[in-house]
């Protein structure tokens, strides 16, 4: 199966935000799961609430708020311009922003379960014998959560690579730009004679996808398996 140039820049595009909006969203993901799953504060439930938002909220709201908050004529948006000369509206830097904000819930999530699955013991036993705190997190707490981070990362890569609503009402579909797979998807089902390539661009989504799933589940027990033999 040969790809066009079309279909080509599409599928670099998509690896490019999915990969960017997972390596900028993982250290934030990673806070706020340990914080939800290890603090307790006045609000907590609110902001689990506001952390899972995206999974209930339309996609389309997510990019219209996107787009308030960071156009050029939005909240935040001429600061970043101005005083960093960072444009995200209709570019692919925005895409990836989109594609972070609406996979984040599966980031937290995936992380969160793993963390609360960590025997809390062993960090007190770890404490006991003069570690600190940032040391028992580094060597004890991560690596007993690294299957969750790992499966979280790879799912919320998976998700960013099928985002649509968002991306579209934030970036816009533009080719080479912002145009990734599910948008250029879409613009082939709508102009005569793009069945093919929208069939093709069909199971190029798909297979990544089933490889994602895969690799999440795979490594998850692979990494879980080593974790239980050394311990």
């Amino acid at each position: 199966m040969s790809l066009t140039a079309f279909e080509l820049s599409a599928l670099e595009l998509s690896l490019r935000v999915g990969i960017a909006s997972v390596v900028c969203s993982l250290p934030f993901g990673l806070a706020a799961a340990w914080l939800l799953a290890r603090r307790r504060f006045p609000g907590k439930t609110l902001v689990d609430v506001i952390i899972h938002l995206p999974l209930v909220l339309p996609p389309v709201v997510i990019g219209y708020g996107l787009l308030v908050l960071f156009g050029r004529r939005g909240v935040v948006g001429p600061w970043l311009f101005d005083t960093l000369g960072i444009t995200l509206a209709f570019d692919w830097k925005g895409a990836a922003l989109a594609s972070a904000v609406m996979a984040f819930p599966l980031l937290v999530r995936a992380i969160r379960l793993s963390l609360e699955a960590v025997d809390r013991r062993l960090e007190a036993a770890a404490l006991t014998l003069g570690a600190s705190r940032t040391r028992v997190f580094l060597t004890v707490t991560l690596p007993l959560t690294a299957p969750g981070l790992l499966a979280g990362a790879i799912l919320a890569f998976a998700r960013s690579m099928g985002e649509f609503g968002a991306t579209i009402s934030f970036v816009s579909n533009l080719p080479g730009l912002t145009q990734t797979l599910p948008l250029a998807f879409f613009s082939l089902i709508q102009q005569p004679g793009g069945e093919a390539a929208a069939l093709r661009l069909t199971v190029i989504s798909i297979v990544l996808s089933l490889l994602a799933l895969l690799a999440s589940e795979l490594l998850a027990r692979r990494l879980a398996a080593r974790l239980g033999a050394g311990a």
